[in-house]
């Protein structure tokens, strides 16, 4: 199925989703005097000036009968922007999703070591996925809360049994409940570029046990010991060109009875080959190329399929993660799946009795076409030169972590922010415009809206933090004034008072009423204000791990944080195409801020601490 879901509540999990409020349309003065304070430090005087001017144009004409076409929109949906976010912001891009849009999460270094034992993790990892889908399809999952409120609950209903699916100028996304007829009952297992479908439930949907699970994975193993012709390959091209080989291979009724079984499938497994020499755990950094991208052609990039929802990877020698379709969920459904498995996996528990009438594993074979086998080859080249175009740092600053942030009063997000804001301008003496994920769950069927990190007040902090001859006390001040502004914004954000997903909302309101696109929008201002050069999210999880994404412009950086009690996580991304971006470089200035920061607040008076 597609389109907006709607479940019947069962059980406490969505036990007051349809109690939660609806997304607001901002007032529209109020977005635009936000706007014009996001976008003073991107611009100059004579700049700003003039966007003034076109605010104040627009605020005449069109801007009030957008605004009602958006209201009226807003009343009459359940939430005015999920569908159009999810269209304009995956479905209709062309791009390739490996990179651009996919996450990756590197796990913390697992313990196994061979490919027997890495069998045997994997087993017991398909099982705490099993388990964790139990909690999903029974509504047990507690609610997830946000400052005391709660949390609209669909995304962790969407990340299972879900695909993406190559279509001609759009894709479509497509979701096999567990409460349709004949639910999905198998998982796609990729080993050699082979793709099995693998039964993990038996009689009356009784999950298999963790000893059935590893002897289903030692029959894939078995059988597939020599590469295959890697179709995952495919699922890397830009949308347009897997969308006519897609159209030309499922002609064929045995390759489109396989494309049905991967998209129905709950979720993919990959059972990687080892990095490096095989014998000794890879670099941190090298697994989260392999979470990413899979380390190109001649290593995992084929032993994939990026268009599905949800792929779990289990590397060689402890190296283990995942890689995530974005067009339905955030971070933290994900996150909270690979708590659940982590925690799984550390438990020594019995096994339970095992499942009765459990089918062999069968091998998805296609017939490939002509276009298909030459498709292939190009990918396979684009994904050489992507592999070598991806600048990965990951690193764990163990200075301090969350504890020290809370006990100087101050929030955790908003200070690794400011500390990001110095970073860039340390770097090029200049801010950027920065994009930091909030989220709009509070309300139904929320998705996401932009915290712009970049403002007056990180502007003036970054300037003052690098004035020899400003007295430390007066810089305590400017810092603390801009992780107060960060925090402001980001409540505001969360509570559906952003402005970036307004603004989004009266140009889609403009296109789709056959009007011009707004001077609004065609300004050099607006332009520079949604030139994301720094990409960030917060992404916490309660295991040692950290999630990775490709910068969102070719001359900037992707970064992503699990800030911890005693340390902070980070993944940097960059684009070695451009020369002045260099993800190792970043890292470390970032360090050098994170202490330079600590030292700050450390010398300061105790009265300014409060």
């Amino acid at each position: 199925m597609s389109g907006e879901m709607k479940v019947t509540p069962r059980g406490r999990m969505f036990s007051v989703q349809y109690q939660l409020p609806r997304l607001p349309v901002p007032p529209l003065q109020q977005t635009m005097d936000k706007y014009l304070r996001s976008v003073r430090p991107l611009v100059t005087e004579e700049e700003f000036a003039n966007t003034q001017q076109i605010v104040k144009e627009f605020l005449k004409s069109p801007g009030p009968e957008l605004q009602r076409i958006l209201e009226k929109r807003a009343e009459e949906k359940t939430n005015w922007l999920s569908e159009w976010w999810k269209n304009v912001a995956y479905l209709d891009y062309r791009i390739p999703v490996v990179v651009n849009f996919n996450p990756a999460v590197v796990f913390p270094e697992q313990s196994y070591r061979g490919s027997k034992e890495q069998l045997r993790f994997a087993a017991k990892f398909v099982a705490g996925a099993l388990d964790y889908k139990m909690m999903v399809d029974e509504q047990t999952l507690p609610v997830e809360m946000l400052g005391g409120k709660p949390l609209c609950m669909m995304q962790y209903y969407q990340i299972l049994a879900a695909c993406r699916v190559p279509g001609h100028k759009k894709d479509t996304h497509v979701i096999y409940p567990s409460n349709e007829p004949d639910p999905p009952k198998h998982i796609a297992v990729i080993h050699n570029n082979h793709i099995f479908s693998v039964d993990v439930y038996g009689n009356k949907g009784k999950p298999l046990n963790t000893h059935q699970l590893q002897k289903q994975l030692e029959i894939v193993a078995d059988q597939s010991k020599h590469e295959s012709p890697p179709i995952g390959m495919l699922t890397t091209l830009d949308r347009d060109t897997w969308a006519s080989t897609y159209a030309d291979l499922i002609k064929d009724k045995k390759n489109k009875a396989a494309m049905k079984e991967i998209q129905r499938s709950i979720f993919v497994l990959c059972l990687d080959k080892p990095l490096g020499d095989g014998n000794s755990p890879p670099q941190r950094a090298l697994v989260a190329a392999e979470m990413l991208h899979g380390g190109g052609a001649r290593l995992n990039s084929g032993n994939r399929w990026y268009d599905k929802t949800l792929q779990f990877i289990v590397g060689g020698n402890g190296a283990c993660g995942l890689n995530y379709e974005h067009t339905t969920a955030e971070g933290p459904p994900i996150a909270a799946i690979m708590d659940h498995v982590l925690d799984f996996t550390q438990k020594n528990a019995e096994d339970t009795l095992p499942a009765a009438d459990v089918a062999t594993p069968r091998r998805l074979d296609f017939n490939l076409t002509p276009k298909a086998t030459s498709c292939i080859a190009l990918a396979e080249q684009e994904m050489t030169s992507l592999v070598k175009d991806v600048q990965i740092t990951v690193f764990t600053f163990s200075d301090y972590g969350k504890d020290f942030i809370k006990h100087s009063r101050l929030s955790p997000d908003a200070y690794i922010q400011v500390a990001l804001q110095l970073t860039y301008y340390r770097l090029f003496k200049r801010p950027c415009a920065t994009y930091e994920t909030a989220s709009l769950r509070r309300f139904q069927l929320g998705r996401t809206d932009t915290i712009r990190s970049c403002s007056v007040d990180t502007h003036e902090f970054t300037q003052g933090m690098e004035n020899r001859s400003l007295p430390d006390a007066a810089k305590v001040a400017l810092l603390r004034q801009a992780v107060k502004a960060h925090r402001k914004y980001t409540d505001e954000a969360v509570s559906g008072q952003g402005v970036d997903r307004h603004l989004l909302g009266l140009k889609l309101a403009a296109i789709e009423s056959g009007q011009n696109i707004p001077q609004l929008f065609l300004d050099d201002a607006f332009t520079e204000s949604t030139y994301f050069r720094l990409s960030t999210s917060q992404v916490g999880a309660k295991h040692d791990a950290v999630m990775a994404f490709g910068p969102s412009a070719p001359d900037g950086f992707g970064c992503c944080y699990n800030p911890q009690n005693t340390r902070l996580n980070f993944a940097i991304t960059a684009f070695n195409i451009c020369a002045e971006t260099d993800s190792d470089r970043f890292a470390n200035v970032l360090k050098s801020s994170l202490t330079d920061l600590h030292d700050l607040l450390a010398a300061a008076p105790q009265d300014s601490k409060l």
